[in-house]
């Protein structure tokens, strides 16, 4: 019963993901590509590792978490009005999402793996967070929604709590509420932001 749910999540994400590459194609989201595509990357290890370790379908919403940004990737290159202008600051958090990978291929530990990959989609995450806060107009939260109801539907189907099968999900939960947070707070709290 809670591998469906898990397949639920999937197919929410995936929802989440075409519905935001239909913002971006109007104009209303803004991707940043670093953090798209390191967010690509990452979460494909991370299933690996967690595949390697025993894990099943607990991994399911960690691969849809890599997938997704890689269509946003990808699709960020068809319409020029989710072009985002990428500054210094964002290729050096990619230069170290990609130095977190690097050192996750050393080791092949799956824990390890795991631990690098979780950086590693955490120095990508930066320069989302910093655009979404300065910025949160550029931003849909469909997905970062859909990441927090997936990596919670990942906690259901555990069978095991190990680190290779609980970490990912809670770092997942986590990275998502912060930039929805970051997208929505002067909505939440517009006594706090008045004249900002």
């Amino acid at each position: 019963m809670l591998q469906y749910l898990v397949i639920i999540a999937a197919l929410v994400a995936l929802f989440a993901c075409l519905s935001y590459i239909r913002s971006m194609f109007r104009g209303e989201a803004r991707p940043n590509r670093v953090s798209w595509l390191m967010w690509s990357i990452a979460p494909m290890i991370g299933t690996a590792a967690a595949l390697s370790d025993g894990v099943r379908w607990a991994v399911l919403p960690v691969f849809m978490a890599g997938f997704s940004p890689l269509l946003i990737f990808i699709f960020s290159f068809v319409t020029k009005k989710a072009y985002w202008k990428l500054e210094p600051f964002d290729y050096v958090c990619g230069l170290f999402s990609a130095l977190a990978l690097i050192l996750w291929g050393v080791t092949k530990e799956p824990n390890i793996a795991i631990a690098f990959s979780i950086a590693s989609d955490g120095f990508a995450a930066v320069p989302t967070i910093t655009k979404s806060w300065r910025h949160p107009e550029s931003e849909a939260g469909l997905p970062y929604l859909s990441g927090i109801f997936g990596a919670f539907t990942s906690f259901l189907a555990i069978t095991t709590w190990t680190f290779s099968s609980y970490a990912f999900p809670i770092y997942l939960a986590l990275a998502n509420m912060v930039i929805l947070f970051s997208i929505y707070r002067k909505r939440l709290m517009p006594e706090s932001f008045k004249g900002k």
